[in-house]
C-alpha cells in the first residue's frame, strides 16, 4: 500500500512538471559526486543554449524519485526524460554492459578516455537498449573503484577472504568480489553506511567520494587503491522522449550531453583530491597502496570465461585496443 501511494505520488509530481512545462525534459538521478552533479547541471544549460530556450531540464536530485534501478525504469516508460545511472546497474538490462565491471579492464584513467570517447564501441552499447524504451546519450568518468573496509585494511588478496563487501548490483561485480576471496553483498548505496556500522557489511568498494559525500569514512578508515573497476556512469533517456523531437533537438540533446562529459572530465580530478584530502583529515581516513598484481592474477579466470561471451569479448578486444594509443 506504501509503496503503491509512494508511486502514485510520483506520477503526480511528473505529471504537474510536464503540464506546467511540456518543454522541459525531466531528469532525475540519485547522490552523486559534485563535479557529476555540475556536468548534469551543465548538460541543461548548454541543451538551453543550443535549442534558443525551446528545451530545458528540470532536475529531481538526490533520490527524491528513487533509487538507480526505479529511475531506469521510470525512463523505460516514459514516465520519466531521463536519468543518469552506474554502467553497473545497465548490466541488468543489457548484459553488454557487463564488460565494464570486469577488474583490471583499463590500465590508466587516458586509456578509459580513449575507449569510452571510441564511437565505435560506444555508439552499439548505447543502442543496446533501445528495444527496452532507452537510449544511451555519453559517459561520465565515476572514478577508480577500491576497496574500504572497517577494521582490516585490504593490502593483499589473503585480506579479503571472508569479508562481506557490498557491490554494485552487477554480476560480473560479485563474481569478482568472490574470486578475490569476500563475500559479496548488493545493496542499494543508502544503506551502505549503517550496514558498515551495525557490522552487516566489514566494508565496500567505491571511489573516493563515497567516504565523504556518503559519509562511509566515518564507519570505514581503511581504502586500499587497488582500483580494480572503472565503471562508467550512463546518461540515458526515454526512447519515447528522443523520438518526439525534432532533428534539431536531437542533435542539440546528444550534442550537449557530450560537451558535458567534456566538462566533467576538466574538473573530476581536482575535485578527486580534495575529497581524498577531506576523508583523510576529517575522518582519520588512512589510504594503502596494494601490489594489484596478486589480485590482476587472482581474477584472470574471469577473462578465460568472458570467451564464452563473444558480444563482451568482442568489446573487451575492442577496449584493449585502444590501450597505449
Amino acid at each position: 500500500m506504501i509503496k503503491t501511494i509512494a508511486l502514485l505520488a510520483t506520477v503526480s509530481i511528473l505529471a504537474s512538471v510536464s503540464a506546467a512545462e511540456a518543454r522541459s525534459l525531466r531528469f532525475a538521478y540519485a547522490s552523486n559526486a559534485t563535479p557529476t552533479v555540475q556536468a548534469m547541471e551543465k548538460f541543461g544549460e548548454l541543451l538551453s543554449e543550443k535549442t534558443n530556450g525551446e528545451l530545458t531540464v528540470e532536475y529531481f536530485p538526490d533520490g527524491q524519485l528513487g533509487g538507480e534501478r526505479e529511475l531506469v525504469e521510470m525512463v523505460q516508460s516514459g514516465l520519466l526524460d531521463m536519468t543518469k545511472v552506474s554502467g553497473g546497474l545497465m548490466e541488468s538490462f543489457s548484459p553488454v554492459y557487463g564488460v565494464f565491471s570486469m577488474p583490471y579492464l583499463f590500465d590508466n584513467q587516458d586509456h578509459f578516455y580513449k575507449a569510452m570517447d571510441d564511437a565505435a564501441i560506444m555508439d552499439p552499447i548505447y543502442q543496446s537498449t533501445a528495444s527496452q524504451g532507452m537510449l544511451g546519450l555519453t559517459y561520465y568518468d565515476s572514478g577508480a573503484r577500491s576497496f574500504y573496509t572497517s577494521k582490516v585494511p585490504v593490502q593483499h588478496v589473503a585480506d579479503l577472504k571472508g569479508l562481506k563487501i557490498r557491490v554494485l548490483q552487477s554480476p560480473t561485480s560479485i563474481k569478482m568480489v568472490e574470486m578475490l576471496g569476500g563475500s559479496p553483498i548488493a545493496m542499494a548505496q543508502d544503506e551502505v553506511y549503517t550496514s558498515i556500522q551495525q557490522g552487516v557489511l566489514d566494508g565496500a568498494e567505491n571511489n573516493e567520494f563515497a567516504l565523504t559525500i556518503a559519509r562511509h569514512g566515518e564507519v570505514a578508515k581503511n581504502y586500499s587503491y587497488d582500483m580494480h573497476t572503472r565503471i562508467p556512469d550512463i546518461m540515458l533517456i526515454s526512447k519515447k522522449t528522443f523520438d518526439s523531437l525534432t532533428p534539431d533537438e536531437q542533435k542539440a540533446v546528444v550534442e550537449a550531453a557530450k560537451e558535458s562529459t567534456e566538462f566533467q572530465k576538466g574538473v573530476w580530478g581536482e575535485a578527486v583530491a580534495a575529497t581524498k584530502q577531506e576523508a583523510a583529515d576529517k575522518f582519520g581516513v588512512t589510504y594503502y597502496y596494494p601490489d594489484v598484481s596478486e589480485f590482476q592474477a587472482a581474477v584472470q579466470p574471469m577473462y578465460d570465461d568472458l570467451k564464452s561471451d563473444p558480444e563482451k569479448y568482442k568489446v573487451y578486444e575492442e577496449i584493449r585496443a585502444d590501450a597505449g594509443k
